[in-house]
């Protein structure tokens, strides 16, 4: 990751930084010159190399951390939300998070993680469920329970509620709301400009994950496709994604998410077969990742994430009446 400001369109920069993980390396923050003010859009993780970071990235456009007026974040998660309210604190900027975001904030606020538990019993995954309860209360008996404040997290000073036009001294963006990988992810359109600031809605490499949230969606994998088709309604745009490198068109991507869950969800269907079988059972008879990595082979943190996935592919067949399933003692069990 080179770090620096790079202009990828007049008056907007891509200022990638740093994540403390093997998997993404960057977050992508854009700044948009709004007169004598810049907006950015998403902010970063609260860590002292993001922080320096995009200090130097902002000073060699001239500006600095008391030239942002607003952040325009596409969604909760800690890599696109908590570096903003931390400068909040110093510089006082706006800080806006779509709505939809609102309980899932409220949970990370309350260190509620009911809703996970439940979700891993309901998935199968009982085990993953009883780790998790056992290291939330290690962290409660620690006094750790303030722990989510001190990463950063907040409440913003406004909810985007809607499609709304949010009017800036120079440019007008149109903040859509497009649910799926979160409940309240929010995409912004500079329709003059022909630029989508797409967060993790639209990924130009990978998929982003779906159905592993404090508060989960009733169908998000439903939500995810419904938000990709609102997208592509829209007129093919520049594609600014919050990893991974900008592209010059949103609908060629939009079509290959599209296509890519189309044969997912044959997959997984095909990998339920003609048993009675969980999400956590299925999730392991499918590949994951480019290498088509078997699920046992995964991290923790990801075995959940791919549980979750599976989980979400089987209730759209659901829906869409291909599988059935029923719930007995909150587990899920689905059948052709």
């Amino acid at each position: 990751m080179e770090p620096g400001a790079f202009e990828v369109a007049p008056g907007v920069y891509r200022i990638p930084l740093p994540l403390p993980n093997d998997g993404l390396r960057a977050v992508n923050v854009y700044a948009v010159a709004d007169g004598e003010e810049l907006v950015l859009i998403d902010s970063g993780w609260a860590l002292d190399e993001a922080r320096d970071q995009l200090e130097q990235a902002l000073g060699s456009i001239g500006r600095g951390f008391e030239s942002i007026s607003r952040f325009l974040v596409t969604h909760v998660h800690r890599d696109h939300y908590t570096l903003g309210v931390q400068l909040r604190r110093t510089f006082g900027m706006r800080v806006s998070l779509g709505i939809g975001e609102q309980p899932s904030l409220e949970a990370i606020l309350n260190g509620r993680v009911q809703g996970q538990l439940a979700d891993l019993v309901r998935w199968g995954a009982q085990d993953m469920a009883d780790r998790m309860r056992r290291a939330f209360e290690k962290a409660e008996r620690a006094g750790e329970r303030d722990g989510a404040r001190r990463e950063g997290y907040e409440q913003p000073d406004e909810w985007i509620r809607g499609t709304t036009e949010i009017r800036l001294n120079s440019r007008t963006l149109l903040a859509l709301p497009t649910p799926g990988h979160t409940a309240g992810h929010v995409v912004f359109l500079d329709q003059e400009s022909s630029l989508l600031f797409a967060g993790d809605h639209i990924l130009p490499h990978i998929t982003p994950s779906i159905g592993f949230e404090l508060v989960r969606q009733e169908l998000p994998l439903g939500d995810y496709l419904a938000s990709l088709r609102l997208v592509r309604e829209h007129p093919d745009m520049r594609l600014l994604p919050a990893h991974g490198p900008v592209t010059d068109s949103t609908h060629v991507r939009v079509d290959e998410l599209l296509d890519h869950h189309r044969r997912r969800l044959d997959e997984t269907e095909r990998a339920l077969g003609s048993d009675e079988a969980t999400a956590a059972d299925v999730a392991g008879r499918l590949g994951w990742t480019r290498h088509n990595r078997k699920l046992s082979e995964m991290d923790g943190f990801n075995r959940m994430l791919a549980i979750g996935e599976t989980s979400a592919h089987l209730d759209v067949l659901v829906r869409d009446g291909r599988l059935r399933s029923s719930t007995v003692d909150g587990v899920a069990r689905y059948r052709a």
